[in-house]
């Protein structure tokens, strides 16, 4: 797909994975929605990108009305022919700890977040992109998912975060099947251990020892190594129904 002159909707598009991919895409010649649940990091990034290129809509993923309105929003600001989900969040917390079993509530809220979330950004963006005239090709959209290694090495403490990721890794050759008789295309990104807000918290030595554990490059990924795979994705249309794994071939250790 030609990415100029298209509108991509980004969830989780005011910081890291999701800022970075819309650099890339309004540098591109794209226009961008960008959803996210913080409203200083949304605006920031439409006073970057500039108001001809990118609005922001206040978006809680999990929430039906909010992303239908992020999508309407998409729609209304040009040619909608993508989205790429990357909100999400995470927390440590063991099946069995020493408080006892996993907190439930805390299960649900990362299930809801990122797997149901990333569904319901699937699921209405491809019925608005279903609405659109097919390109040239026959392709009216495309759908990129960010799951996680976590869905294939989950670590200790990551029985919740390893689940919702696992869940968006399942879904996506049927989603793709779904959607070929539409032109749609889904694809999944299992990145590794990315630089992002998730990690920006920790103390600087702990981030080096995590880089050091990738192979190669022995460092943590950047945010724009996942937009340029995100920007490949859109243009090469044989991509689809597939899950990359983005990790420098880090497999995780149990912890």
């Amino acid at each position: 797909m030609e990415i100029n002159g298209k509108t991509f909707l980004i969830s989780g598009g005011g910081s890291g994975l999701g800022a970075a991919t819309a650099r890339v895409l309004v540098a591109a010649g794209a226009k961008v929605v960008l959803a996210d649940i913080s409203e200083e990091n949304g605006n920031k990034m439409v006073d970057e990108l500039g108001e001809d290129k990118a609005r922001f809509v206040k978006t809680d993923v999990s929430d039906e009305a909010n992303v239908q309105a992020a999508v309407d929003a998409a729609v209304g600001f040009g040619e909608l022919r993508g989205a790429v989900s990357c909100a999400g969040i995470g927390t440590a917390e063991k099946t069995v700890g020493k408080n006892g079993p996993h907190n439930l509530g805390h299960y649900q809220k990362i299930i809801q977040v990122n797997l149901v979330g990333t569904f319901n950004i699937l699921r209405l963006s491809a019925a608005a992109m279903a609405q659109s005239e097919p390109l040239e090709s026959g392709e009216r959209g495309v759908v990129i998912n960010t799951a996680s290694v976590a869905a294939f090495d989950g670590q200790i403490g990551q029985i919740a975060y390893s689940a919702s990721k696992g869940g968006i890794v399942g879904m996506t050759l049927p989603a793709a099947r779904d959607l070929s008789n539409l032109g749609i295309r889904v694809v999944t990104i299992a990145p590794g251990i990315f630089d992002t807000p998730l990690l920006g918290s920790l103390p600087e030595p702990v981030r080096q020892s995590l880089g050091a554990q990738v192979p190669f490059p022995s460092r943590l990924g950047r945010p724009d190594e996942y937009a340029a795979l995100a920007k490949h994705i859109i243009e090469n249309q044989m991509l689809n129904g597939e899950v990359i794994r983005l990790d420098g071939a880090i497999r995780m250790t149990p912890r």
